[in-house]
């Protein structure tokens, strides 16, 4: 381990025991997913508490949730809804979702929340089709690959004052490199350029360091 990476594992760590301790809830979410061979790719636990943050900042009463994996995100997003709220979240694999169900119960969300299996290029037009309300929040965190075309429906199915949060568009500095053939880089770079000129959205990206690397979010904000 660096010393750059061991000094953002500590600053985390500060960060998370102060501001977003763990619960018996997230711990065993956490442990659940391990146990079921799901890779460790949910967010942080401080990052957990910032989209939690944002749902509430929004009022959030509808929030969508593009990669389930184990519902750790899940979880802190479900945790802002009030007690009507609605949050619908799209997992490719469906072991993913199965282990997603079970920690959401587990969390006294299973009533609240809804975990839809299958491609979300699938699920996204169905969505659509069924005219529900517009969603308050999006969190985009699946494959990067299809970020512009996540982007794209997370505007179809929002409304104006909505907020899409795009998490993972660093990939490590190479979203710098204009000539990649990293599917993941090309996706993210085109959803980032979608972004900064589509007529509907305000948008910017953060860089951040911590116990997930050099990584980083978008941030865009659907305008009249």
């Amino acid at each position: 381990m660096s010393t750059a990476q061991k000094l953002w594992d500590d600053v985390d760590a500060y960060f998370t025991s102060l501001l977003a301790p763990a619960d018996e809830v997230l711990t065993e979410t956490l442990r659940d997913s391990e146990a079921a061979g799901l890779p460790p790719i949910n967010v942080a636990p401080n990052q957990g508490k910032l989209l939690q943050l944002f749902a509430r900042i929004q009022g959030a009463r509808r929030i969508l949730e593009i990669g389930t994996l184990g519902g750790y995100s899940t979880i802190w997003l479900g945790r802002a809804l009030p007690a009507d709220g609605r949050l619908i979240t799209l997992e490719y694999d469906a072991k993913h979702a199965e282990v997603a169900r079970r920690n959401l119960s587990r969390a006294g969300l299973d009533k609240i929340t809804e975990v839809r299996v299958g491609p979300a290029l699938e699920s996204l037009p169905k969505l659509a089709e069924e005219r529900q309300d517009p969603f308050d929040l999006v969190f985009i965190d699946a494959d990067k690959a299809n970020n512009v075309h996540y982007v794209e429906w997370a505007v179809k199915l929002t409304r104006p004052g909505s907020l899409i949060v795009v998490d993972n568009v660093v990939r490590g500095g190479r979203v710098t490199d204009a000539d990649s053939d990293d599917p993941s880089v090309r996706g993210t770079r085109a959803a980032l350029e979608l972004i900064a000129n589509h007529p509907k959205l305000a948008g910017t990206a953060v860089q951040t360091v911590g116990s997930k690397g050099h990584d980083g979010f978008a941030l865009a904000r659907v305008v009249d």
